[in-house]
């Protein structure tokens, strides 16, 4: 029996390689497909019916809705314990708001503070630290326009502080008002003594005894007091509901306008002015 082998073959070198023959005049190559003025007309095309269908883009499994945006006044107020302390901020006043807070806490009164939020940012971070405690009555204002005090948009942002305590008085709460550029030195409450309506400072003079007059201030040079709306405290009753009424009243009455920059606090003492012997 014979094996049979396969020769053995030497590698091909390049001078072996084949040479593709033809014709030297051939037509160069054809260009692709996708690159024909047709092709690129029907691209165009398309994108633009794309962008017509969606002018932002695709449609986006949108993220679920904040719980805190359905939360109302109503249920925030029903864990204060009948009382509310209430101040109003946005983005900017959150530091205000943080130092404040700290000296409340030490006055062990921090579980009644309810935080009207301006915007739905702001809304998120307070109740994302602090869960029920912040809540947004619509429609929320500019936000962004209200941080320099004598501008229009701060005028919008104070002039709602009367509805929103007007609207804590009917749901039956006491309230007390902060602005958020304070701190309290003791707990306020034990030197609210006597049966009264509503209490507030006195912006022009200077420290009281705490057997002063309870009268409201005599007028000043224009031709009301100068009482400050930065810390109001009212009980729910028809005075305290008389005079947030007023106030709003007053406040439509004189607008913000580039020639008279006004604020909530003259609106406010003229409405204790006219409503005071009216049941306030």
């Amino acid at each position: 029996m014979s094996l049979h082998q396969r020769p053995h073959q030497k590698p091909l070198g390049a001078d072996s390689l084949p040479v593709p023959t033809g014709p030297t005049n051939a037509a160069p190559p054809r260009p692709l497909p996708l690159l024909t003025l047709p092709y690129l007309f029907s691209l165009l095309a398309l994108l633009l019916l794309l962008a017509l269908l969606f002018p932002w883009g695709p449609p986006r499994h949108s993220a679920p809705a904040s719980p805190w945006r359905s939360y109302t006044l109503q249920d925030a107020a029903a864990s204060g314990n009948g009382t509310i302390i209430l101040a109003a901020v946005s983005g900017p006043y959150l530091p205000f708001l943080s130092n404040w807070l700290i000296s409340v806490r030490r006055a062990g009164r921090a579980n009644q503070v309810l935080v009207i939020a301006k915007d739905y940012e702001t809304l998120e971070r307070i109740n994302a630290a602090w869960p029920g405690h912040a809540v947004l009555v619509p429609p929320a204002p500019d936000a962004q326009a209200a941080h320099k005090f004598g501008s229009q948009g701060f005028f919008n942002f104070t002039s709602r502080r009367p509805r929103h305590l007007l609207q804590i008085l009917e749901l039956g709460y006491s309230v007390m008002y902060n602005d958020v550029d304070m701190v309290w030195l003791a707990d306020p409450f034990p030197y609210l003594v006597g049966n009264h309506d509503v209490y507030f400072m006195d912006d022009m003079t200077q420290v009281k005894p705490l057997n002063h007059s309870h009268a409201l201030p005599p007028p000043g040079k224009k031709g009301r007091p100068y009482i400050c709306s930065c810390m109001i405290f009212l009980q729910p009753t028809e005075g305290s509901k008389l005079l947030m009424r007023k106030w709003i009243e007053e406040l439509k009455e004189q607008p913000w306008s580039k020639k008279v920059k006004s604020n909530d606090q003259p609106a406010f003492n003229w409405a204790l002015l006219k409503t005071t012997g009216q049941g306030v």
